[in-house]
């Protein structure tokens, strides 16, 4: 914790603010909430980088705590040496406002430490910048992003050279180089015409796109299914205003998607997404143009990606409806389907095996186990996927088929270390086409994958908690939970206890009876006696804590009435 008002006030003094930005400063002075929040604390610097809204502050996004983020990460790959200088980094922005902008001042600080830098030409999704990461074999990346944020955010991730995001241990030694430097004087920076001539940084487009999509292609299981499907099957696309405008309707095309409807508004490029409140494929409410366009065209299915393209959503139809398809029962889908469509065309390899997060639905374990085909848990992130996988290579164990979480990512092939809403969305119209072929829309394969293995249901819920005080009632809320844990949910006696952070499994009455096979991560992970899961972890992005349910039963309807209450017992959880 800062002294928030002398660092106001040595940000208000220092002569590295333009008069823009020292305007924004001095409109505060009066605001003593204001002030704290831009400058109690510096954005922390974790796994995932840095995310937070633009304004001129410590603890916001704007052009100095990119230079100092920068200078901290240049630091820590120039310690690899001089071949770790050479094969550079990547970088990355996609639509948002002042992404164009903190990308080349990244490039810039990037190459007057004498890291080699490739520069994307335009905006791109997060996807290609993992594969081109491991394409080039540079030495890390950095994408100028904020996922699925409202357009106030912008943020900062960061990846290592196996193209996954970065490991504990390098964004700690970034963060540390952060505490060292100064944020104003600490750094070094050239002009780009400058960087260019010495060699330094270099831009890449079209020719990595194409390597891209060559491997993205490559992951398609049943060109037949879509070639008998192709006159029929009609699909509607947005990008909502995003990265995904170019290469998803590309990857569609060269399926062989003929039918293929892009949603003219939302194709725009504009970080203000005036088309929508939030630009995430997870709110069906932003799909609503999306829906108008496939009412006219008589669409079966809409795909739908967020600004960097790494996360999608969808919609089918149903009557003259079009309902969503939840990132838990889309991951479903594609499982069984790379399941059965590999082995339909005798494709599936020896020892298969799936990942998935500790907060997704057990549905998929039961996919997998029926199927023959190991899966295994991790923690939410696809870092920790990669990693996963990173081993399963190294021991010759098991060969990845796929992997997913709940917030609808989706991870296939050895060319990225992402979440690729790219590759997502050329399966998802090859498993539609399939399906189309038996009659049959996306629902109605869902309704028969409940049928095949059981009924599931899931719900993630948001308990939004923004500013200072609501990061303290975040902490204050699962500290608490940890003194006291729960016994019962909604009136359901709790059987066990997993304690991600520490390891323990608990049980009430008794204490500690086991470990997890993880630890780590502040998760709590409730076990009913019903067979219900009630997991609760702050969010790592955004100002919330989220709870997840996890429920089975023996028809839809039973576990939506097990939804309702335990969502109702979430609630109240806000006044713990």
């Amino acid at each position: 914790m800062t002294d928030y008002r002398a660092e106001y006030q040595r940000w208000l003094d220092s002569p590295a603010l333009n008069e823009c930005e020292w305007r924004e400063l001095n409109e505060i002075q009066n605001d003593e909430k204001e002030i704290e929040g831009r400058f109690f604390a510096p954005l922390e610097f974790g796994t995932a980088g840095l995310r937070g809204t633009m304004k001129v502050g410590l603890h916001h996004m704007n052009v100095h705590v990119v230079r100092h983020a920068s200078q901290a990460f240049a630091n820590v790959i120039a310690a690899e040496g001089a071949a770790a200088r050479a094969a550079g980094v990547v970088v990355c922005y996609d639509c948002r406002n002042n992404s164009a902008r903190f990308a080349l001042e990244t490039a810039c600080v990037m190459a007057a430490n004498g890291i080699h830098v490739r520069l994307f030409d335009a905006l791109r999704p997060t996807p290609e910048l993992s594969f081109a990461i491991r394409h080039y074999g540079a030495q890390a990346g950095v994408n100028v992003t904020a996922s699925h944020n409202t357009k106030e955010y912008n943020g900062y991730k960061v990846y290592w050279s196996d193209g996954a995001q970065l490991p504990p241990a390098k964004a700690a030694a970034i963060a540390a180089e952060m505490e060292r430097i100064d944020i104003f004087t600490g750094f070094r920076s050239m002009e780009p015409q400058d960087a260019q001539d010495q060699g330094l940084l270099e831009y890449i487009g079209a020719e990595t796109d194409e390597a891209f999509l060559e491997q993205v292609l490559a992951q398609a299981i049943d060109h037949e299914a879509v070639a008998q499907a192709a006159d029929k099957l009609k699909i509607v696309y947005t990008p909502f205003h995003g990265a995904g405008h170019k290469l998803v309707p590309e990857a569609l095309r060269r399926l062989g998607i003929r039918q293929l409807f892009p949603e003219p508004q939302q194709m725009v490029i504009d970080g203000d997404f005036p088309t929508v409140v939030s630009p995430n494929p997870e709110n069906p409410e932003g799909f609503a143009l999306a829906v108008e366009l496939a009412r006219q065209v008589d669409s079966d299915l809409i795909i739908g990606t967020d600004p960097d393209s790494d996360r999608i959503g969808c919609l089918a139809r149903r009557g003259d409806d079009y309902l969503p398809i939840s990132g838990n029962q889309m991951g479903v889908l594609l499982l069984d389907y790379v399941i059965q469509a590999k082995r339909r065309t005798g494709t599936l390899p020896e020892r298969p095996g799936a990942l998935k997060t500790i907060v997704s639905t057990e549905m998929a374990r039961t996919v997998a186990e029926r199927n023959g085909v190991h899966i295994e848990d991790t923690f939410t992130g696809f870092k920790f996927m990669a990693e996963r996988i990173a081993q399963w290579e190294s021991e010759d164990s098991f060969r990845y088929l796929f992997a997913y979480e709940e917030s609808y990512g989706y991870m296939m092939g050895d060319y990225v270390r992402d979440k690729d809403a790219v590759t997502a969305s050329m399966m998802v119209a090859e498993m539609a086409a399939y399906y189309s072929g038996q009659g049959m829309t996306l629902l109605d394969a869902m309704d028969a994958l409940y049928e095949k293995y059981g009924n599931y249901a899931e719900r993630t819920l948001n308990l939004v908690m923004p500013g200072l005080d609501g990061l303290n009632r975040m902490r204050q809320i699962m500290d608490r939970l940890r003194r006291e844990p729960l016994a019962e949910i909604a009136g359901v006696e709790v059987n066990r206890v997993r304690d991600y952070q520490n390891g323990s499994v608990s049980v009430h009455g008794l204490g500690v009876v086991g470990e997890t096979h993880i630890r780590g991560s502040n998760v709590l992970y409730f076990e009913l006696a019903d067979g219900s899961s009630f997991i609760i972890r702050p969010s790592g992005t955004e100002p919330k804590i989220k709870i997840y349910l996890l429920v089975r039963d023996a028809s839809q309807a039973l576990c939506q009435e097990k939804i309702a209450r335990y969502a109702a017992f979430a609630e109240t959880l806000k006044e713990i």
